[in-house]
């Protein structure tokens, strides 16, 4: 890294990782750890946020998932770099990660030496990733990093119930919409997905984790 001065925040719900992780970067020179948080509540109410330069971001926190953080934090403050951490090298949730804006993916195994070149990396503008999840991504398809669509409440209601198996005459019973409209939304779902059946959305579904 060069001479400027990084400032980083670490946000985990686990004191002994935030310990951990403050034990491995203070060494480095040229990184200021700012604030340590638990919570995402608390980053927003972080008065220098915009300040920023990284985030070390825990992937599950107690208010609010990581994933939702990150596409937040990413749209008022696009150039603040985010690394998420995690146990755990999951492909949905490192996929849906990274279509959320962040930089790079560590698990909380990895070495200093990993966790030092992905800094490098994620700083340098590039995706940041650990050994064993760059192992992972190696695996994916490119056709894994389609942006995942958004939903209405209604849709998000009705791929549930689809993804219970209910046909459309039940969908339409339990929700008290007409069986024409339950049909519409079922014909968007698939347009929205850019599948071309129910079989390949509920597949997409499944594997990138969208419910």
């Amino acid at each position: 890294m060069n001479s400027i001065k990084y400032n980083i925040a670490i946000v985990d719900d686990h004191p002994i990782v935030i310990e951990g992780l403050k034990m491995l970067l203070s060494p480095i020179e040229n990184i200021s750890i700012d604030v340590c948080l638990n919570n995402g509540t608390s980053l927003f109410g972080y008065n220098d946020l915009s300040k920023l330069d990284v985030i070390f971001l825990d992937v599950f926190l107690p208010d609010i998932n990581g994933i939702d953080l990150c596409l937040k934090i990413k749209k008022l403050y696009p150039k603040i770099v985010i690394l998420a951490m995690s146990s755990q090298s999951e492909r949905s949730i490192v996929m849906q990660m990274i279509k959320n804006g962040a930089n790079g993916y560590l698990l909380k195994s990895a070495s200093l030496e990993e966790f030092r070149n992905c800094i490098d990396l994620a700083l340098a503008g590039k995706l940041a990733f650990c050994n064993e999840v760059q192992a992972l991504i190696n695996q994916t398809d490119i056709n894994d990093l389609k942006a995942i669509p958004r939903l209405t409440v209604r849709e998000k209601e009705i791929l549930t119930l689809l993804k219970q198996g209910k046909s459309t005459q039940e969908i339409s019973d339990t929700l008290f919409l007409s069986f024409l409209t339950v049909q519409t939304h079922r014909r968007n779902l698939l347009h929205k997905f850019q599948v071309k059946n129910l079989v390949e959305l509920l597949n997409f579904v499944s594997d990138n984790g969208v419910l």
